[in-house]
């Protein structure tokens, strides 16, 4: 298969229109330009045109090609002019050997020689006894044999097999199989090839054959003894993803077929995909079919026409934090789309996963559960990137003396990544709402509560902690959006009675509480653990339909 069209076109162009003479010239002049050409250099197509053909090309004018695509067009290119020839073997000028005669010269199987055609070997088309057929000129060969030198005596080596070898191998691997000491298939198929002075994958072949057609005097019979989680993991780890021992190996140390061990790779593959737990939030539209390319589809362009704002990072900010404004906010309309998307992506997966049994997994249905698996998190971490800023305003708000900013930051971003994950976005709300809340909360439970009553910031860092903000609302829309906020939830906690306000507060750490178990509220307020967690589902209930009713979005919820 040609690697570019433009070599497969000049072939085109010269049987249609280029005298024989000419073409027999152009097939010279090319396996010539062939025996130059090196794979790690690049070649202008103008270059290799001309080079054939005597001309230069109109089309293709800025083409370069790899010199790797180069020699395999040109092989092509040769190969398929000549057919178009039809050149007869007796009015060639040097001998020409069929894929036969090389096979028989070289002692190697015909399937070698056709390997030989894929790895440099130059091979054309002649009418020989009335038919056309593959062939080779002397010439070709010996460059050919020349430039390969080892690997054409590696593959003698590969020799046809004859009866009298045969009945040898099998004699000699039937007896060290029966001494012991050596029971492996490859280690004896070694030690054979060693003393026979062949290659271990001939006689291992061999040998192989040989079970197959007696398969009551088989030297190596398969096992039928299934095996056990111990094997199928080693097998596993021994794999690694294809890039450890391949599946031959396995096969031969674990004396079964190579459809048996992708079995079991397949197997412990879909259990590994099964472990991991996948949660999505739901929604009416994923049941609709027709859904499908709106839900997948491109995110939609802000409702202004405007291409995403970026706001352009401080001088003198650290890398990390310079780099988060590279990544344009998002709006209403884009941020739903990307939730949209990732849940129903994950709910694809889920589909997929829930028809899964692992003993008969098959490799497509795990490629595409694990894509679709990881497209959900590319969209997710799209998502994160986004929002990276919340948390650097968020956090910038709780440093202290004792407050290491950059440990918020990234406190604060595992806040944040869990966030994405639970966000309901079919309520409608904005995502940085939820996430805010998440964020502080996290901190009211992780930073002690004398240190939300100290200074904001820290001596010395005010300028990249500024700078550091987030810009998608001012400092005092913040406050003030945290103001009514706080307003908000308080008076939905005056709507319960005591017990419920206090067992909500000391729950969820509202207001820098300390937060305190089922069990501790229990022993404070004189009753049962579970009299706890009846009040506290009652309570958040309540608050539940408050919150609908005055649209808000609280995370306790």
């Amino acid at each position: 298969m040609y690697r570019h069209p433009a070599l497969k076109q000049l072939k085109e162009q010269q049987s249609r229109f280029a005298p024989k003479d000419r073409r027999l010239e152009q097939i010279d002049r090319a396996e010539s330009l062939l025996g130059e050409i090196e794979p790690k250099r690049r070649y202008p197509y103008e270059y290799l045109c001309f080079r054939i053909t005597g001309f230069r090309p109109e089309g293709f004018p800025a083409l370069v090609l790899d010199g790797l695509d180069v020699q395999n067009d040109l092989r092509l290119f040769i190969e398929d002019l000549s057919a178009t020839v039809g050149q007869k073997v007796e009015q060639v000028g040097e001998p020409v050997l069929t894929v036969e005669a090389v096979s028989h010269r070289y002692n190697v199987s015909t399937r070698t020689v056709n390997r030989w055609r894929l790895q440099g070997l130059v091979a054309r088309r002649f009418v020989i006894d009335g038919r056309t057929k593959v062939g080779f000129l002397e010439s070709s060969l010996k460059r050919f044999v020349e430039s390969h030198l080892e690997q054409v005596e590696r593959g003698t080596k590969f020799r046809l097999v004859s009866e009298e070898e045969r009945d040898e191998i099998v004699r000699r691997a039937r007896r060290l199989a029966q001494v012991g000491g050596h029971h492996g298939l490859i280690e004896i198929a070694r030690r054979i090839a060693r003393k026979m002075e062949r290659s271990t994958e001939t006689i291992r072949t061999t040998l192989k054959a040989y079970d197959r057609e007696h398969p009551d005097r088989a030297i190596f019979p398969p096992s039928t003894a299934p095996l056990d989680e111990t094997d199928k993991a080693k097998i596993h780890r021994l794999y690694a993803g294809g890039r450890g021992v391949s599946v031959e190996v396995l096969a031969t140390q674990f004396n079964r077929t190579r459809s048996s061990i992708y079995r079991i790779l397949n197997e412990m593959r879909a259990r590994r995909i099964l472990s991991v737990k996948l949660e999505f939030m739901p929604h009416a539209s994923f049941e609709d079919p027709k859904m499908r390319d709106e839900l997948l589809g491109p995110m939609p362009v802000p409702a202004d026409g405007k291409a995403p704002r970026r706001t352009k990072a401080p001088k003198g900010l650290p890398p990390y934090l310079a780099s988060l404004y590279e990544v344009p906010l998002l709006g209403r309309e884009q941020e739903a789309h990307l939730f949209r998307k990732m849940n129903y992506l994950k709910y694809l997966a889920n589909g997929l996963r829930e028809k899964i049994d692992p003993t008969k997994a098959k490799t497509a249905e795990l490629d595409e559960i694990e894509s679709l698996q990881e497209e959900a998190l590319a969209v997710k971490n799209q998502i994160i990137r986004a929002n990276l800023r919340l948390v650097v305003s968020i956090a910038k708000r709780h440093v202290g003396p004792s407050n290491n900013f950059f440990e918020l930051v990234s406190d604060g971003n595992m806040s944040l990544i869990r966030a994405v994950e639970k966000f309901d976005y079919s309520r409608g709300n904005k995502f940085s709402t939820y996430a805010s809340w998440a964020i502080m909360k996290n901190f009211a439970r992780t930073i002690p509560e004398e240190n939300f009553r100290r200074d904001r910031f820290v001596t010395g860092h005010e300028e990249m902690f500024e700078a550091a903000a987030d810009n998608r609302i001012d400092e005092h829309e913040y406050e003030n959006a945290q103001k009514r906020m706080q307003d908000a939830v308080k008076g939905m906690l005056g709507r319960l009675d005591d017990r419920e306000r206090r067992i909500i507060i000391s729950r969820f750490g509202i207001s820098g509480a300390n937060e305190q178990t089922l069990e501790q509220l229990g022993r404070e307020l004189g009753i049962t653990k579970e009299r706890v967690r009846q009040i506290e589902s009652r309570a958040q209930e309540k608050l539940r339909k408050i919150a609908n009713e005055e649209k808000l979005d609280l995370p306790m919820l």
